[in-house]
């Protein structure tokens, strides 16, 4: 082989890898950007409200409102903001349960699984809830099921467990829209054995899979027939019930 042949064969071993790394960053880099973003809505809320302080803190976002036994931790959906979560939890944080917004790297809740834990050494809290939709209530699910001296509740909206949560001192809430067409159902279902015995299941009847936050449509989801505040309190009103029962 002559030395000409053998410099191009050299150069392609070298240009191949080169070009293939290349070309995985810039896909690497298009997909942790395309994300869905808070709508205009949110705006308001990272003010907070009358009773409701919001402040940035090393995890996200911290809602300090009226109460001071019990506080929420929530894990977003995959490739969502974290911010788009505010008028729900805002509004939960108004009628006595704190909560923290958890940002993930990415935007993928799979990318810090163990957030909570961080949360739970720095505040002193009585109980702690730790909820996630989508990825991000799987990604608490797994949490949950890895540390059950540390939470008290777990709510799932649009999202199942995949390993065992059937622990005495847990509660758990499973929640998702009638209209919901992200969801895997079939998953959910096998879901179910996973669930400790008296879990909770709620089909919000024309809710969907992007009402829970507010960041618009989601590709692939069905049309919800209540708007995106009813679903919303109607999810309040199921995580106030917890501290009732």
């Amino acid at each position: 082989m002559g030395t000409s042949m053998k410099k191009l064969l050299c150069k392609k071993r070298i240009l191949i890898p080169l070009c293939i790394a290349i070309l995985l960053c810039v896909f690497c880099i298009w997909y942790v950007n395309d994300y869905y973003h808070s709508d205009a809505s949110v705006e308001k809320y990272l003010q907070g409200s009358d009773s409701v302080d919001v402040t940035e803190i090393q995890e996200g976002l911290f809602l300090d409102g009226v109460g001071t036994d019990v506080a929420l931790i929530f894990y977003p959906g995959a490739k969502v903001e974290y911010t788009a979560y505010l008028p729900l939890f805002v509004e939960l944080a108004e009628q006595g349960v704190d909560c923290f917004l958890v940002e993930m790297p990415c935007n993928l809740a799979i990318m810090g699984m163990n957030k909570a834990d961080k949360i739970i050494e720095k505040y002193d809290y009585k109980q702690w809830y730790l909820a996630g939709h989508s990825l991000g209530g799987a990604m608490a699910a797994n949490f949950a099921s890895a540390n059950p001296e540390e939470i008290n509740a777990l709510i799932l909206l649009a999202a199942y467990p995949t390993k065992s949560l059937e622990q005495e001192r847990l509660t758990v809430v499973s929640l998702y829209g009638s209209e919901d067409r992200v969801l895997n159902m079939e998953k959910l279902v096998e879901g179910r054995e996973f669930m400790p015995e008296n879990y909770t299941e709620i089909c919000i009847d024309g809710g969907n899979h992007a009402w829970f936050g507010n960041y618009g449509e989601q590709d692939g989801d069905g049309v919800a027939s209540i708007s995106r505040k009813e679903q919303q309190t109607q999810t309040v009103e199921t995580i106030l019930e917890i501290g009732e029962n």
